[in-house]
């Protein structure tokens, strides 16, 4: 047992590498996480794709998401100026599949 962040981030991840397909995902996410956090997450991914497929305005992609302006800034910051390119590459991998 740990409380340490750092383990049980680990621990998060490799649990999240184990669905070998998007029902299993939809499955440990309906378990782990809580209707609002799975709406949060994806519109947060929404946001995302959005910021990088179209030239939107914050404004705009709040008026046809509802998501706040706040939450865009945040994602089109760590899309775009954040080290971790996490959005990066999902975005990246999943254009490379959709292009076979």
């Amino acid at each position: 047992m740990t409380r340490d962040a750092q383990a049980l981030t680990d621990d998060l991840c490799a649990a999240l590498l184990t669905p070998r397909n998007r029902e299993e995902m939809a499955r440990l996410l309906t378990d782990l996480c809580t209707p609002s956090e799975i709406r949060t997450l994806a519109e947060r991914w929404h946001v995302a794709r959005l910021l990088d497929g179209s030239d939107l305005s914050y404004r705009d992609i709040h008026e046809a998401t509802g998501v706040s302006t706040t939450t865009i800034v945040r994602v089109a910051r760590f899309l775009r100026q954040e080290p971790n390119q996490g959005y990066r590459r999902a975005i990246d991998m999943l254009g490379t599949e959709n292009a076979r």
